[in-house]
């Protein structure tokens, strides 16, 4: 391979791209959009659950339970209702996510040293939001009693800590995860479209007919996408770190290295989409699905490997997201380095050279 002949083409590819303002809003917005979009739409934090009370006891106690509540921040009280029929008509109309009943002896069987009965009623339709309702009403309720039953203390004290991520803010690991998946699928279109482009546009023969060879071509026209695929992350990162406010515990360098590697197997799966399709329209289809999906669901990033059936977590193996979503939280949440993540840096570098390969033999039986 010559050096000057990869130049020549990158620089024609680079002229390409700045003549056309699709590519370049493609390749540098895009990016940004889908962060500031998916970085806000997407989260897990359940916060002002809408909260109804039905309190027959109304006394100190039973205000004092409904006050912790709405202290957490977690509840939005937004009325007292008399009936059971109302608390069915908040809850059939959406307009109420958890109910507290109060029952009328609540406060006196306190009184006694009694088991005081508080019935939580939680709409179920959304079982995650659910869920985390009823722990934070469990974990609430559970403070109250041990404030109020304070002369007996428990048997056991648990004393919790979590790590990497305190506050359990789910942007935390959202983010991060997002900008694999971000990097997956932009790669993969803008260099999906370059062989196919020559095609249609009847220029690739004349690059056939000169003396580039296949490696040389190919090299050339990943270059520059290389270039942007690299702004690109640094520009993610920073919204990461000071709009999303996501700590970067770990090395940005050892950042920036994975992400190139990643970056070459993103961008050589693109190029080989291209040289299959010979159509921008069906090269940029096929990328789309070949990365996209994969990269959402089955990389980890939204949903746990370890809670999908077991083929499908065969399948994740060879999702190259999957790698890289582990790499971007382990570096920004853990700090890990480069010994933590060596078999995801090994596996993402064969990868890239797989795909070079595949894409350099299926161009050859094409001009051949």
């Amino acid at each position: 391979m010559k050096l000057l002949r990869i130049k020549a083409i990158a620089k024609k590819e680079l002229i390409q791209i700045w003549r056309d303002p699709l590519s370049l809003a493609m390749a540098f917005l895009m990016p940004v959009m889908l962060l500031f979009i998916f970085g806000y739409a997407i989260t897990l934090d359940v916060n002002n659950l809408k909260t109804v009370v039905y309190d027959l006891d109304r006394s100190s106690m039973s205000r004092e339970i409904v006050n912790s509540l709405k202290a957490s921040g977690y509840f939005t009280v937004l009325d007292y209702v008399d009936s059971p029929r109302d608390i069915d008509r908040f809850l059939d109309e959406g307009r109420a996510a958890v109910i507290v009943s109060i029952p009328r002896d609540f406060s006196e069987r306190i009184r006694r040293g009694e088991t005081a009965s508080l019935q939580i009623i939680v709409d179920g339709s959304d079982s995650s939001t659910a869920t985390i309702a009823l722990g934070y009403v469990s974990a609430i309720i559970g403070t109250y009693s041990h404030k109020v039953f304070r002369s007996m203390p428990p048997r056991i004290d648990p004393r919790v800590r979590v790590w990497y991520n305190p506050e359990l803010k789910s942007r935390n690991f959202i983010i991060p995860g997002l900008i694999a998946v971000i990097m997956a699928v932009i790669t993969a279109l803008l260099t999906s479209l370059t062989i196919a482009r020559e095609w249609e546009r009847g220029t690739m023969e004349q690059l056939i007919s000169t003396p580039v060879r296949v490696p040389e071509l190919i090299l050339g026209k990943l270059l520059p996408y290389f270039f942007i695929g690299f702004i690109d992350v640094i520009f993610s990162v920073l919204l990461a770190v000071f709009l999303f406010e996501v700590p970067l515990r770990g090395s940005p360098l050892l950042l920036m290295v994975f992400s190139g590697i990643f970056l070459f197997g993103g961008l050589g799966l693109g190029i080989l989409i291209s040289v299959l399709a010979k159509s921008q329209l069906v090269a940029s289809q096929i990328s789309m699905v070949a990365t996209f999906l994969p990269a959402f669901l089955l990389s980890g990033f939204m949903f746990a490997i370890s809670n999908m059936p077991e083929p499908l977590q065969i399948m994740t193996r060879i999702v190259p997201a999957r790698y890289f979503v582990t790499m971007l939280k382990g570096i920004f949440l853990k700090g890990n380095g480069l010994h933590l993540l060596a078999f995801e840096a090994l596996f993402l570098m064969i990868y890239g050279l797989v795909i070079f390969a595949l894409a350099n033999l299926s161009f050859r039986k094409r001009i051949s």
